[in-house]
């Protein structure tokens, strides 16, 4: 009898370690499954992801100063893009006219005012002449505040009967301002000013 008990005992012991040992087991194994649960939807909260032409692209947070060279060069590409992509339609030459001042001050202007007063814009319109541009490459100091550029770029001048292409060079200065709808990259080109344009007659 007392062997029995015995038996009873250390059997009661060994399911009592057992259990003790499984709900340890299953407190590691559901702590551990939290933490992951914590950290991926953390990681899944701290990514941003963009649609570009139907497809969903991650985005990446970085420092400005990581990117800085990149968005000046774009913010000068987008200018120039604006101030020289030109169609003989009024509309479309003020639309783009005024995308391209939102991002320079009244040097632009002065640039505007002054093609405007010779009768460039005119010209393109009653001429049927459309102005694309190709940014070639840009330089920018970046060791300088504000920042200075030089924009090496070709237009093309695409007639009827004629396709004329065009050198550009171009040179202004940089400034910090806020970021808006109409200003995505929060800078101001001051300064600027035409170096050089000149014709490279091209066949059709």
């Amino acid at each position: 009898m007392f062997t029995q008990l015995k038996n009873i005992d250390t059997a009661f012991n060994h399911i009592k370690r057992f259990s003790i040992f499984l709900i340890l087991a299953c407190m590691l194994i559901s702590g551990f499954a939290i933490y992951k649960g914590f950290d991926l939807a953390g990681r899944a909260q701290a990514k941003v992801y963009i649609l570009a032409n139907g497809k969903a692209l991650e985005a990446f947070a970085s420092e400005r100063k990581d990117n800085i060279g990149v968005e000046i060069r774009d913010h000068v590409k987008m200018f120039h893009h604006y101030f020289f992509t030109l169609d003989p339609d009024e509309k479309v030459i003020q639309t783009n006219i005024s995308s391209a001042l939102n991002l320079a001050d009244e040097s632009a202007k002065r640039a505007y005012d002054n093609l405007k007063e010779k009768g460039y814009f005119n010209n393109l319109i009653s001429a049927n002449i459309s102005q694309e541009i190709t940014i070639d490459s840009t330089r920018v100091d970046l060791n300088q505040y504000p920042y200075y550029f030089r924009c090496y770029a070709t237009q093309r001048l695409i007639r009827a009967t004629s396709t004329v292409r065009r050198k550009l060079l171009t040179s202004g200065y940089l400034r910090n301002v806020s970021r808006s709808d109409n200003n995505p990259h929060g800078f101001l080109i001051q300064r600027w000013e035409t170096l050089d344009n000149f014709d490279e007659p091209i066949k059709p």
